[in-house]
């Protein structure tokens, strides 16, 4: 159901993806990324890539997990989390990072508290597979959603972004 003005209605629900889920995650990453820069591949052939990836990647086993953000039926946003396997270590210190990455929400859906739910959901992820850290990388829109969810700057980590 939506409302008169377009909006999906109904409390969102946040649900884990299934590899079926596919060809709707690859539909919202490419309308989460064709809205930040004009893309240089066309849809069709992006979803052509990109469903038979995501499917792979949800299959039971994987390092991937994703969740579907779903108003009045409708999805209307997604979350993407890798587990990383860290080198076995001696100590206490857990041995799996958390990545979470393409984390959207539909404009029409947005300011209704869906990205922080399902910031939440993932991070709940994490500690259920006793992950020690959870990286991720924020548009400047996007920083105090993650902010209000507890992550801040890493004072102890460099990164080097590569060259074409």
């Amino acid at each position: 159901m939506t409302t008169t003005t377009g909006e999906p209605s109904g409390s969102p629900v946040v649900r884990p993806a299934l590899p079926a889920d596919a060809p709707l995650l690859a539909a919202l990453r490419y309308a989460f990324r064709a809205g930040m820069l004009p893309p240089t591949e066309e849809e069709a052939a992006f979803l052509a890539r990109a469903v038979p990836w995501m499917a792979g990647r949800l299959a039971p086993g994987t390092a991937w997990r994703a969740w579907v953000a779903e108003a009045g039926g409708a999805p209307v946003g997604c979350l993407w989390l890798q587990l990383i396997e860290k080198i076995p270590n001696p100590g206490t210190e857990r041995e799996h990072h958390g990545y979470i990455t393409s984390v959207f929400v539909r404009p029409s859906a947005r300011g209704r508290g869906i990205a922080a739910q399902m910031v939440q959901t993932a991070i709940t992820a994490c500690r259920e597979a006793g992950v020690d850290a959870v990286i991720l990388w924020p548009t400047a829109r996007s920083r105090p959603l993650y902010e209000r969810a507890g992550f801040s700057p890493p004072g102890d980590m460099l990164t080097r972004v590569l060259d074409g």
